[in-house]
């Protein structure tokens, strides 16, 4: 089952995939769908077999990001989509997207990754970094940070090992959600979403 946003006729699809323990319809997967549908995208989202479990009341734990590769790919499949496709998520649903996005931009199949709060590494465990597979990532990619995300800070990811592939848009003193503190900051979260969105279609307009 998917949840779609903006228009059928969009040249460009974006599938998102939740994080590891909010569903596809949490607030903010919600609301960074809905300021991408309003840029022009289409977007679907979907939600994971241990996700879409919790619904009928069977309470189930994440399983290890890679396990859930072959999920993600039949997400893909089901959806079918015509045009132009972006992969993605929020958190563990980008990192996921992440390590299986190039042998589909390789095979013609994506033409690139956006990821909504990548975790870097775990909260307060800078050395468990979750960065291998991207330092030498062939797919163009778009990772949108808060600069306070306690996944991955402003001040920690430049020392990573990244693919000149991925482009990092920073959103000041956004958190894991990408949200502000607008008495510190002066932005709100629809401020950040809406830079989000510039720079997701700016972005978008630059892909093969």
């Amino acid at each position: 089952m998917f949840l779609f946003d903006g228009p059928n006729t969009a040249d460009l699809t974006i599938l998102l995939a939740h994080g590891a323990g909010a569903p596809m319809d949490s607030p903010s997967m919600t609301a960074a769908a809905q300021a991408l549908a309003g840029a022009g995208f289409r977007v679907a989202r979907f939600e994971f077999d241990y996700m879409a479990a919790r619904r009928s009341g069977t309470a189930r734990p994440p399983p290890r990001a890679e396990k859930l590769n072959p999920q993600y790919l039949a997400a893909i499949e089901a959806l079918g989509a015509t045009g132009r496709l972006v992969i993605g998520g929020k958190s563990m649903g980008g990192r996921v997207a992440s390590m299986v996005a190039d042998g589909l931009f390789e095979s013609g199949r994506i033409n690139g990754l956006l990821c909504l709060g990548y975790p870097f590494h775990p909260p307060g465990k800078p050395e468990q970094l979750r960065t291998a597979h991207l330092a030498d990532l062939k797919a163009p990619a778009l990772i949108v940070q808060g600069t306070r995300d306690e996944f991955g800070t402003r001040d920690e990811v430049p020392a990573y090992r990244l693919s000149p592939a991925i482009d990092i848009l920073w959103l000041e003193d956004g958190d894991h959600d990408l949200k502000p503190r607008k008495r510190i900051s002066g932005f709100s979260a629809a401020d950040h979403l809406g830079t989000m969105a510039e720079a997701v279609s700016a972005w978008a307009g630059r892909l093969r």
